[in-house]
């Protein structure tokens, strides 16, 4: 990746999520100055570099918001609560709606020239048998599967209000992210892989017969920086990769390791009653869940989107899921023998 225009000095919320730290990684390595914001609890892994600037805060805090953006020019905020649950749901409404519109409001202030604010693609909704889904695609569900889905559809409102009302800023909606990076909830497709790979988790929903998109973590970084520099204002643009179904996903990961695994079909009744047990053993006795209902219900869903205005207008390429799968099943290999 080679940045197009100069150094310039930069803020990045969610600095130390999967995205976020290889982002301003990325940032720091093509010369320009990241200023991170990080909660003092967070891993900072990946954010020892020269050109990086850690300031302790977060999207709720509108005073660190304020420091942290003093000198910058261009503003990425990724930073999101994307768990399965929260012993507070307001949490979701908190830091994925009150932040963004905190986030919006402090770059109006600070003069900000360039906002790219990240979403997600569930926001468009699920695709079923309408086919292909694009940044035009309606939400044709009339409510939302989980409280992440519906805060970031908000927050999405909230970041296009600033920019109608002038703020320079670009939405991106990645879409199943995988590849080397933090095995967390944000990675959580790898994690996926490595717990298959391992034989933990031989599970095929459905089958495996629902359609996602899976994007190479490379590919989004480079459309994060991409929209930054390339992107019109008050536009959405769809950062994926290939649609397959989980079943080939599976398959995939088979032939990057040269074997077979095991695998079982849980029929959708039988994951819907597991993760209701997850979920009330969760607001009883506040044990953090595996799964909830409205995830299952997310991936018994089809969500098939291109990524066509974003190679057309940002010059955005993808990496094959074969070769981005090779990568990732590699690096998990080197990380266990450490």
């Amino acid at each position: 990746m080679h940045p197009s225009s100069p150094p310039q000095r930069v803020f990045v919320t969610g600095a130390t999520g999967f995205i976020g730290t290889r982002l301003a990684g990325e940032l720091a390595r093509t010369g320009h100055t990241v200023v991170a914001l990080c909660r003092s609890s967070s891993d900072r892994t990946g954010l020892a570099h020269e050109k990086i600037e850690i300031i302790e805060g977060d999207v709720c805090d509108v005073p660190s918001l304020e420091r942290g953006m003093r000198g910058c020019t261009q503003l990425y905020h990724l930073a999101a609560y994307a768990k399965n649950w929260a012993r507070r749901k307001s949490r979701f409404h908190e830091v994925n709606v009150e932040g963004t519109r905190n986030v919006v409001a402090a770059a109006r202030s600070a003069g900000i020239e360039r906002v790219v604010c990240t979403s997600t693609i569930v926001t468009f909704g699920p695709t079923g048998p309408r086919g292909l889904g694009d940044e035009a695609t309606q939400r044709a569900t009339p409510t939302f599967f989980t409280e992440y889905e519906e805060t970031k559809a908000l927050a999405e409102r909230e970041a296009l209000d600033c920019a109608a009302r002038g703020l320079p800023l670009v939405i991106v909606n990645p879409t199943r992210v995988y590849g080397p990076g933090k095995l967390t909830e944000g990675n959580s497709v790898t994690l996926m892989v490595d717990q298959y790979d391992r034989g933990r988790v031989p599970v095929l929903l459905n089958r495996g017969a629902n359609v996602g998109n899976y994007v190479y973590i490379d590919d989004v970084v480079r459309g994060h920086i991409l929209a930054m520099e390339k992107g019109s204002s008050g536009d959405r643009y769809i950062l994926g990769g290939e649609n397959v179904s989980l079943a080939q996903l599976f398959r995939t990961v088979d032939a990057v390791s040269g074997r077979r695994h095991f695998q079982v079909s849980l029929p959708p009744v039988i994951a819907r009653l597991y993760a209701r047990k997850e979920r009330f053993v969760a607001e009883r006795f506040g044990l953090y869940p595996r799964i909830t209902p409205g995830w299952v219900d997310t991936f018994l869903h089809d969500w098939v989107y291109s990524s066509a205005r974003a190679a057309r207008e940002l010059g955005y390429t993808i990496t094959p899921l074969a070769e981005g799968m090779r990568r990732t099943y590699e690096w998990l290999i080197r990380r266990r023998r450490k």
